[in-house]
């Protein structure tokens, strides 16, 4: 738990409490209560850019795990307007290096925030997580590190290598672009309310280059069609992009599954489909 002796503050559950916090179900929040945990998350982040972006801080536990590492500045963005008045206390003892936002992070262009290299260290909401992602990908080479927290089935997903049953479009979006890596799990109990799932933390760090030279749409268009019908041939679920041929040019068997296909495959493959 937080302790009022590690920044002469209330503790969470008295930030919850005095400000009469409701918890948001629609929002997904689960709030992270265990500052040994946070503490950990952000060590595993180190060294800390000049930047730091966090979604969905809520009362604020990662946030002070994140502001004793002394970023230049941390933006905390948050859907939920009640986040003002739980992050308040941290507000008035770091003032300009706290930046509060209230606005929906999943459509908000947090890579434009503050000055590069900037990362995100986030306790992300199971509902919209994976969107949330796969809309960062897009401008991944704005940032320098991802560390993430995920419902772990996500996080597996993440991680996932070829022949796996986890393995799929977001294992090649993801994969493509960065180096992933599971940091730890996380029990259901650190948190308030206790979610049914375990959680896991995850980090990614960008890549110079891509992997391969293909665009981010042929990508998701490649993946999309390929693990629709997961089950399938490859013969079977390209045929609408005469797959068979572009199978056989790149000397890859029609007869596979997509699973069994490695991201530099499917980046040739959307190359060739879509960009030829």
């Amino acid at each position: 738990m937080t302790n009022k002796k590690d920044f002469g503050l209330p503790t969470i559950r008295e930030i919850l409490n005095n400000n009469n916090i409701k918890i948001n179900k629609s929002l997904g929040q689960n709030f992270l209560f265990d500052i040994n945990l946070t503490d950990k998350i952000v060590k595993s982040s180190l060294p800390i850019k000049t930047t730091v972006i966090e979604v969905g801080p809520g009362p604020g536990c990662l946030t002070r795990s994140i502001l004793k590492q002394e970023p230049n500045i941390v933006f905390a963005i948050d859907k939920d307007v009640q986040s003002k008045k739980m992050l308040n206390d941290l507000k008035k003892i770091y003032n300009n290096k706290l930046e509060i936002i209230i606005d929906d992070a999943l459509h908000y262009p947090i890579w434009n925030l503050g000055n590069a290299p900037r990362q995100i260290i986030a306790n992300l909401p199971y509902n919209i997580g994976t969107k949330m992602l796969i809309s960062w990908l897009k401008h991944i080479n704005q940032f320098d590190m991802m560390t993430l927290m995920f419902q772990k089935e996500v996080a597996d997903r993440i991680i996932a290598k070829p022949g796996s049953k986890q393995y799929g479009r977001l294992s090649i979006l993801t994969n493509w672009l960065a180096k992933t890596n599971k940091v730890f799990d996380i029990p259901n109990t650190a948190f308030f309310p206790a979610p049914k799932v375990k959680s896991s933390v995850v980090q990614l760090i960008p890549y110079e280059k891509p992997l391969f030279d293909v665009n981010f749409e042929s990508v998701e268009k490649i993946t999309q069609m390929a693990f629709s019908q997961r089950r399938k041939m490859l013969k079977s679920s390209l045929k609408e992009i005469n797959g068979e041929k572009i199978l056989a040019d790149l000397s890859i068997s029609s007869k596979l599954r997509p699973e069994n296909l490695s991201v530099l495959d499917f980046c040739r493959i959307a190359k060739m489909a879509f960009e030829n």
